[in-house]
């Protein structure tokens, strides 16, 4: 998968398309990732006495990976992702549009 923890995606389809959000776990097993604020389900949450409080609880669903595209932090935009070795050896992710390179150093 091209996409991380922590990253910056947009939905490009289904019934939260065009919002973003920051991902908050990768499922890759399953090809799928959770998305803070997007296919949001409500469950019925039983009460247990030492932990929590029961009712109906309104959290993040996963959603599939080829579902959303990361955002470009230079160019505000989501794009293909691509990879590149730099010359010291170390495999980075590159914007497709701009070519600017996404990791962090």
């Amino acid at each position: 998968m091209r996409i991380r923890k922590d990253d910056l995606v947009q939905v490009i389809s289904g019934k939260d398309k065009g919002k973003r959000g920051k991902i908050l776990k990768v499922i890759p097993r399953e090809n799928k990732v959770v998305v803070q604020g997007i296919n949001m389900v409500k469950r019925h949450q039983r009460p247990i006495p030492q932990l929590r409080e029961g009712g109906i609880i309104e959290r993040e669903a996963p959603v599939y990976a080829s579902k959303v595209m990361l955002v470009c932090p230079n160019c505000d935009k989501p794009v293909r992702v691509g990879a590149k070795f730099l010359e010291d050896g170390t495999k980075v992710r590159i914007c497709k549009k701009c070519g600017e390179v996404i990791d962090k150093a």
